[in-house]
């Protein structure tokens, strides 16, 4: 242990950590603008400047490690100017259309800038960029880049892809990827996390507001939406309200009000992805098939072994991820029984991941020439097009889903988060191979933060391996492991963003202070068991909807007619 003064305060703290640790643990607040805990922690902002007494230089707290016996100060007249003069050069090169930004309201360098009191700017620096708009999911706008390198930072170290990196060396140092290609040439798997990490506005979603607006607006066409479980749990923070609120109720009252024709609840899709992929996995078993089975949720997963490993391709469920399964029932299922033309049908999700926007487009997601999906909008884009259409959120009474494909269950509810999609398949998988019904529902090993979780479970007398991985850089391992032949599972669910879609790159944005001091990932995952926990039905297969629908028009689980609708295929993308 360390003892130490900060501000007169005398404290003791473990040795290794941090001044700016050690000012927060008695509620010293020292502005940040590059550090992101454990992830990004390099001093180049120099906002949390402190002075240390008996040193001539000030020195940045997020890497000056306490001392014994050091005495600190954090707001001496000197720190002050220190921390007002680099802000306003950071701003001097910053493009300030502060009014048109998604980011206003919601942004770390303008608090800063309020905080500090900027009412004019000593300094005159470059603010040229690019806009780098060719990929279907992501926009860069490098003239509202603050260099902080928390995008860098989340790419390398908690991704392991690197799709961008810094170049350039001093005022000539830039983001970009590769040969200053746009980011749609590059390995970037679309899963957004740099939009989370950006203190500003120099990474965003690709906007789809207008494209709905059009089609809403267009009577002769038939919009219906559908919302993924993670959304639920996350779109109140939006309005204020406490994270992990779960605003079902709020939220379809909200899109009704918005003109679709009809809401519907992905969490259906998601309870026919299991009886899809729990059918595959026992088809496997049944006729030693290829192992691990992987599933295929996750688009930001499955741009990452396309591009990665496309020679283990074979290993992935060829299920498609729950909105677009729903999708494809909506234009064909759901289109003949209400009678409506299938072309002029519109399916519009609403999902936690801006690769969703990436997905929709694909050409392997679509049935008779007619995509699946339509549309994709983030959590983030409908709370802007509910702000935008006056509706008031928090006063908003409860309303439900749409008939007649209401009916979803708790199993789907846990999708949203890491080892939910293994869990919710577990369920249906021992029922059906055991003919008896659970004891017990919760598989709880899948459960947790950790980065790779691992059980094997004795289903009817055999020893089933499972995996779960959430974060790309888990996935690698996990990936090696079945490369260099010394996998020892036989199904394994991956998911892209850390924690699973409840951390989705199109979820609100929160400081990093925020992400450092709160556990954002266990509020909306406990949200989503809690949902689980009070569904009246918890497992995919006891769904009545769905059994209707296999019954009236889909066959058996994984016949020819579910396959055609319901599964895809894969394929190398580089060459």
């Amino acid at each position: 242990m360390i003892k130490l003064n900060i501000d007169g305060n005398d404290i003791e703290v473990e040795e290794g950590t941090t001044l700016l640790e050690a000012a927060r643990k008695i509620n010293i607040d020292i502005p940040t603008l590059c550090y992101m805990k454990n992830i990004n922690e390099i001093g180049d902002c120099r906002m949390c400047l402190v002075e240390i007494e008996g040193r001539r230089n000030l020195v940045a707290s997020c890497v000056q490690k306490a001392e014994e016996g050091m005495v600190v100060r954090t707001n001496t007249e000197k720190i002050y100017n220190a921390r007002k003069t680099m802000l306003q050069l950071i701003l001097s090169e910053h493009n300030r259309s502060c009014l048109s930004c998604t980011r206003n309201g919601n942004c770390e360098l303008q608090k800063l800038a309020i905080q500090f009191n900027i009412d004019n700017l000593e300094y005159d620096g470059n603010k040229d960029g690019i806009i780098d708009e060719l990929s279907p999911s992501l926009v860069r706008d490098t003239s509202k880049c603050v260099l902080c390198k928390r995008c860098v930072a989340v790419c390398k170290n908690v991704q392991g892809i690197s799709a961008i990196s810094v170049v350039g060396r001093g005022s000539n140092s830039r983001i970009s990827c590769a040969f200053d290609n746009s980011i749609n040439e590059s390995n970037c798997t679309l899963c957004g996390q740099c939009i989370e990490a950006c203190p500003v506005g120099a990474l965003k979603e690709k906007d789809s507001i207008k494209e709905l607006r059009e089609k809403l607006n267009n009577k002769e066409l038939y919009v219906v939406v559908q919302t993924a479980p993670a959304v639920r749990v996350a779109l109140g923070e939006e309005f204020g309200m406490k994270i992990g609120s779960n605003v079902t109720g709020k939220m379809v009252a909200a899109l009704k009000r918005l003109g679709f024709d009809r809401v519907f609840d992905t969490n259906t899709g998601a309870d026919f992805t299991i009886m899809e992929e729990g059918t595959e996995f026992i088809q496997r078993i049944k006729n030693n098939g290829v192992f691990p089975m992987i599933t295929s949720c996750s688009p930001g997963w499955i741009n990452y072994i396309e591009i990665n490993y496309p020679e283990l391709l074979q290993h992935l469920s060829s299920c498609k991820s729950p909105h677009e399964m729903f999708g494809a029932l909506i234009k064909s299922y759901y289109a003949e029984k209400e009678k409506i033309d299938h072309k002029k049908i519109v399916v519009v999700s609403v999902m936690p991941c801006i690769a969703k926007k990436y997905e929709a487009k694909r050409e392997e997601l679509k049935n008779n020439d007619l995509a699946n999906v339509d549309i994709v909008i983030t959590t983030r884009e409908l709370a802007r097009f509910i702000k935008q259409n006056n509706i008031d959120f928090i006063n908003l009474e409860d309303e439900k889903f749409d008939s007649p494909m209401v009916e979803a269950t708790g199993a789907a509810a846990i999708f949203g988060t890491t080892g939910g999609v293994m869990e919710a398949a577990l369920r249906t998988v021992e029922e059906i191979l055991t003919g008896k019904e659970l004891e017990k529902v919760e598989f709880k090993q899948v459960r947790g933060a950790e980065g790779i979780k691992e059980a094997t479970l004795n289903i009817n007398g055999k020893n089933i391996n499972i995996a779960v991985a959430h974060g790309l850089k888990n996935a690698k391992i996990i990936m090696e492991e079945i490369k260099m032949g010394k996998s020892k599972y036989h199904f394994v669910e991956i998911m892209a963003c850390p924690g699973g879609c409840v951390m989705g790159g199109g979820q609100p944005i929160h400081s990093s202070k925020e992400r450092e001091l709160i556990d954002i990932r266990s509020l909306r995952a406990n949200a989503l068991y809690t949902i689980d926990e009070k569904s009246v039905i918890r497992k995919s297969h006891e769904n009545p909807v769905l059994k209707k629908i296999y019954k009236e028009y889909l066959g058996e689980p994984g016949g020819h007619k579910a396959h055609e609708l319901l599964h895809t295929n894969y394929f190398r993308r580089f060459d």
